[in-house]
């Protein structure tokens, strides 16, 4: 796994930002005290005995770890209550300044953080005795007391708190300096019982000095009582750690991000500065080697642990650990300093007996922290949830990876690309199409027969190693099944998969030998593409199959889909010779259905319906002989055939004086005729028909194809003053929002919603938005399979303006619809100017 990124880290001595000014608060202050201060210095031998109390108190009983430093909580604030009280204030300066001089030296901290600490102490009493020269002078034990000292220790703590929080922000980032603040409140409660703790004693101080003996227990007491409570804190935060992390484990361990869950929480809980996963390579799974550090929110594929710490724990099957508390071997320790770390520990991974790999952790955190023999049981434990979690993982992986990939050939199988073919036809690419490429193995069946299926098998092991090599690296290659194999991937066109099929079909039919024997294996490609063949997966996988099947009539050959591979019947075969003749003599027909206004039930128009009646096969659907005519040359004929027809009619027609508006369906490949506007002008033109009361309906997959071809023939045809609709809408990926960017002036929502408005709510929500957005753009809405009362009500409620469907009246031929325009049209509303409307809705 490559690094996926590293936070921003300053080096430790741009702390001395934070020490300077501190060192200069502390000159300040001390200045401006020793100046209005009386007396300034004195009572030394009280003051020395205060001294040793600071240096005996200032080991810290409570540690803190916050990414890479710590943050000790300490009993200094009760000696620190008796030396403002006791002592002049310069003094009480020295003394704290040397108590933090001498315990930052005994934890040997780098010169960095030891100046900043001494700065901050000096800084901090400097301006809490300057503070308390402000206030009114101490007189007794009383409560005016308790308030100003108070005040003072105050002074103190915020002036370390802030310069706490601004190191870590310096140093690290904004978000280490708020995790020093979020962990501000218990060390704060403990300096305010530690300050009452003073508080108390000075009180007792000043009745008796016998009382420094009851103090002493009482020191005592306190020390262990805060010793515990550490423990109690330590065990409790492991205790929730180990919780989340187990938690995190059982969650994680199914969906691929065991490892990173795993590995960033052993780390916290273990308080490292590494934790470092090792699996050693194993069947199709390859070495893993990945490493959690406190400053990356994510996982590095190098390693901090010595190699020969790693190498010893997976051959003895034991745990190895290296610190300053713990007993280990010279060239173990060597290692060790030769990488830097401080400390580590290094557990084996167990699956029953045998050792799959180790958990690591390495340098704890702190600079006056390390790994205790405390530590190696809690790992441990960890270690065997992490092994179990780990084990069941790959299971689960195999057990997909053999759900989706062949056994044979070692390829993913129909069902994985088929997913992959789903996921790539939902981004639609500009200037891209999704190519499906099935390669069919010719002759495979005379092998198996010929020389038994281990001789089949190493056919089809050889085609698909073949495959692999010579495809481009963007392509996935899977077996279909059988002697089938798919590939997909994304290419520039139609033309440049069928391109692609052909040089692979080229390079994977050289001679293969097996044993003494040679075969001459050749292949039969079929090819389709999205979205030209196919609007979803399962509809290209069919037609690629079509495709194939094409192919291997041709051996040898490559295909591509067309409509006419749909069916191999005699009927569907015949098609394309008939239609050619029905053109030529007349035998297509033009129905008309109504379009009518539901709001105040007026005819506007008609739709107008290519059909043919066959005198053998009876009633061609019309996406058959349609799709036959795209297929071999005639979608020009059947589209101007029909638009004359219409644009006859419509002149003919005349009801109030006015021509009926037609609407004529197009094919999406009409958009790419750079001719057709100039045909439907002349049409016009030849018919005395306004433009206007022409409209073009193209489906919603012809208008946004995914490219901007269609988009110069509907400029042209709206310059024309012809209305242009978008046919189905609702049936592919798009969104008014797209539609916005065409011309076009009508939407028509697709059946299949509008037949469901009755009876589901999600359908009459899709409608519901259509209409009004439609209406909020400009566009007119016509509501298509309006079918019953109910619909008609539903659709006149949310406001659409058109309608069309059985409940109206179905297609029909002229003759019948000039009766129906007698029976259904009230006579009294045609007049000039005016649309003739319904009588009733049948």
């Amino acid at each position: 796994m490559a690094r996926r990124g590293r936070a921003w880290r300053r080096s430790t001595d741009h702390a001395w930002f934070i020490t300077a000014p501190l060192a200069m608060l502390a000159i300040v202050c001390a200045t401006i005290t020793g100046l209005i201060a009386d007396p300034v210095f004195g009572h030394w031998p009280l003051a020395a005995a205060l001294l040793v109390a600071m240096v005996c108190v200032g080991m810290p009983v409570l540690n803190f770890v916050i990414r890479r430093q710590s943050f000790g909580v300490t009993l200094t604030e009760i000696p620190l209550v008796l030396a403002l009280f006791l002592l002049p204030p310069l003094t009480v300066v020295v003394i704290y300044t040397i108590a933090s001089m001498l315990t930052q030296t005994r934890h040997r901290f780098a010169p960095a953080k030891f100046w900043f600490n001494v700065a901050k102490a000096a800084a901090g009493t400097s301006l809490a005795v300057l503070v308390l020269q402000g206030l009114p002078p101490m007189r007794g034990v009383g409560p005016g007391t308790w308030l100003i000292l108070f005040t003072g220790v105050a002074s103190v703590i915020v002036v370390s708190l802030a310069a706490v929080v601004g190191v870590h922000t310096l140093l690290q980032s904004w978000h280490a300096g708020r995790d020093a603040l979020r962990s501000a409140p218990p060390a704060l409660l403990t300096a305010g019982i530690n300050a009452s703790m003073g508080l108390m004693i000075l009180i007792a101080v000043r009745t008796t000095w016998w009382s420094l003996v009851l103090v002493g227990a009482l020191a005592a007491a306190l020390v262990l009582v805060y010793r515990s409570y550490a423990q109690f804190f330590r065990q409790h935060r492991t205790l929730s750690q180990m919780y989340d992390l187990t938690r995190a484990i059982g969650e994680r361990g199914q969906d691929g991000t065991l490892v990173d869950a795993l590995l960033g929480r052993v780390r916290a809980l273990m308080q490292a500065e590494y934790a470092t996963l090792w699996l050693p390579a194993q069947g199709r799974h390859p070495e893993v080697l990945l490493t959690a550090r406190v400053d990356d929110p994510g996982l590095l594929d190098v390693v901090h642990t010595p190699a020969a710490l790693r190498e010893s724990a997976a051959k003895e099957g034991r745990t190895v650990a290296v610190g300053r508390v713990f007993g280990v071997e010279p060239g173990q320790r060597r290692a060790a300093n030769e990488a830097k770390v401080k400390d580590a520990i290094v557990v084996p991974l167990r699956s029953g007996q045998a050792v799959i790999g180790t958990l690591e952790v390495a340098n704890r955190l702190s600079d006056i922290g390390h790994f205790a023999p405390s530590d190696i049981p809690v790992f441990e434990t960890v270690a065997a949830h992490a092994a179990v979690a780990l084990e069941n993982s790959r299971l689960v992986d195999r057990l997909r990876h053999d759900a989706n990939h062949d056994a044979l050939t070692k390829l993913p199988n129909r069902r994985r690309v088929t997913a992959a073919v789903v996921e790539a036809v939902k981004i639609a690419a500009p200037g891209e199409v999704v190519a499906l490429l099935l390669f069919d193995v010719d002759r495979l069946r005379q092998v198996n027969e010929s020389l038994g299926h281990a001789a089949g098998d190493k056919v089809l092991v050889e085609v698909a190693e073949r495959l692999r090599a010579c495809v481009p690296s963007s392509a996935l290659v899977g077996r279909a099944g059988g002697d089938e194999f798919l590939v997909t991937l994304r290419l520039e066109s139609a033309d440049a998969a069928l391109e692609l099929a052909g040089q692979l079909r080229e390079q994977i039919r050289d001679e293969m030998v097996f044993d003494a024997l040679t075969l001459d294996v050749d292949t039969a490609v079929g090819v389709a593409v999205h979205p030209d063949h196919g609007s979803d997966a399962v509809t290209l996988l069919q037609r690629v199959d079509l495709a194939a099947t094409a192919a291997k009539s041709v051996p040898g050959s490559v295909q591509l889909y067309n409509p006419a591979l749909e069916s191999r019947s005699l009927r569907r075969l015949g098609l394309a010779a008939d239609l050619r003749r029905a053109l030529d003599d007349g035998e297509l027909e033009v129905y008309f259905q109504p379009k009518v206004t539901l709001r105040d039930r007026r005819l506007v128009g008609v739709e107008c319906l290519a059909r043919w009646e066959h005198p053998a096969h009876g009633t061609v659907a019309p996406e058959d002989f349609v799709a036959v005519a795209e297929h071999t040359g005639q979608l020009g004929r059947l589209t101007e055939f029909v638009l004359r027809e219409s644009l006859r009619r419509s002149r003919d027609w005349s009801h109030g004086e006015q021509p009926l508006a037609v609407a004529v369906n197009l094919a999406a490949r009409t958009l790419t005729d750079q001719h057709f506007p100039a045909l439907v002008q002349d049409l016009l033109d030849e018919y005395g028909v306004p433009a206007q009361r022409l409209t073009l309906e193209i489906t919603e997959a012809g208008v946004l194809d995914g490219t901007e071809r269609p988009i110069p023939t509907l400029l042209r045809l709206r310059d024309l003053g012809v209305r242009l609709s978008v046919d189905d809408f609702g049936t592919g990926r798009s969104s008014l929002a797209q539609l916005r960017r065409l011309p076009v002036h009508e939407v028509k929502v697709d059946r299949s919603f509008v037949q469901g408005m009755a009876t589901d709510p999600g359908d009459l929500a899709i409608v519901n938005a259509v209409v009004t957005l439609s209406q909020q753009f400009g566009l007119t809405v016509v509501a298509e399979g309006v079918e019953s009362e109910l619909t008609l009500e539903l659709l006149q409620d949310i406001g659409c303006e058109i309608g069309q469907g059985f409940l109206f009246s179905r297609p029909l031929p002229y003759e019948r619809l000039e009766a129906w325009f007698g029976a259904q049209v009230d006579p009294e509303t045609i007049s000039a100017g005016e649309l003739p409307r319904l009588r009733v809705v049948p």
